[in-house]
């Protein structure tokens, strides 16, 4: 760590209001959309003005604010820094919900100490919905002007337990072994939702949904997370129980509203084989 940890909460307030000022005037209007997927030869993986501009905008404010620190985004070059702390964005995580215009796409902006998550926030600006972790602080839940703490339930049993996945559909972010595995832990939660997207992280840290379980993550899609969740009292860990950090297998990723719900999920997980 470089000297004293600097004053974020201000900065993340006009971050995100930044990021909102880029996005809410795109979302639904019919954007213009490029399928970086079908490049790839992979699963469609859309890219909008909306992600671009605000991405661009929000490192223009980081770097003024602190020129020393790294950023990291999802789709820009990263930032090298010269101190030890990095910002991580994604301005629109789950970029298919905001050209379908379904309001469960959000914008995480985490925070590194020593490339470790410190900090970070979920926002849902069209549904005016945010929860930010500052660093040695607790989660916070804001909607509007109301500002609550946000507490996972504390769910322990899976056959109780709802159980949030974006997208079971081998192919998409599951190969086939893993959508298989997967789909049998849902069935022994109560209740499966899927196609929440990242707006699903945030309703673990606010006690909504019990567990989460992903794969093909990139670490700009849960860095601002992680310190969300366990800030909300809650388990971030890969399907092997391990802690997450940036170089996660697969992306594979479990939010949990207990260490025995997570517990639960990596003993039928974390045999799952790589692709």
């Amino acid at each position: 760590m470089t000297g004293s940890l600097p004053e974020l909460g201000p900065l993340f307030d006009r971050l995100i209001t930044i990021a909102a000022g880029e996005t809410l005037p795109r979302f639904r209007m019919g954007t213009a959309i490029t399928d970086k997927g079908g490049a790839k030869g992979l699963a469609y993986d859309p890219v909008t003005e909306a992600d671009q501009e605000a991405e661009r905008m929000l490192r223009i404010a980081i770097e003024a604010a602190y020129p020393g620190h790294g950023i990291l985004g999802e789709e820009h070059d990263e930032k090298p820094g010269t101190e030890d702390w990095r910002w991580v964005i994604d301005p629109v995580d789950g970029t298919r919900a905001f050209v379908c215009g379904v309001p469960f796409w959000t914008t995480l902006i985490g925070f590194e100490d020593d490339a470790t998550p410190v900090g970070g926030i979920i926002s849902q600006p069209f549904l005016d919905e945010h929860w930010l972790r500052l660093p040695g602080e607790a989660t916070l839940y804001r909607k509007g002007t109301s500002l609550i703490p946000a507490r996972v339930s504390g769910q322990t049993d899976l056959g109780d337990a709802t159980i949030m996945v974006t997208d079971l559909r081998t192919g998409e972010y599951f190969t086939e072994d893993e959508a298989r595995a997967v789909t049998a832990l849902t069935k022994a939660c109560r209740l499966c939702r899927t196609g929440l997207d990242s707006y699903g992280f945030g309703l673990v840290a606010s006690g909504h949904m019990d567990i989460v379980v992903e794969a093909a993550l990139n670490w700009h899609d849960i860095a601002a997370v992680i310190p969300v969740i366990e800030g909300a009292g809650g388990i971030a860990c890969s399907w092997d129980g391990a802690p997450i950090t940036q170089d996660f297998v697969r992306g594979r990723v479990i939010l949990a509203a207990s260490q025995e719900l997570a517990d639960a999920a990596v003993a039928q997980l974390r045999d799952v084989p790589l692709p």
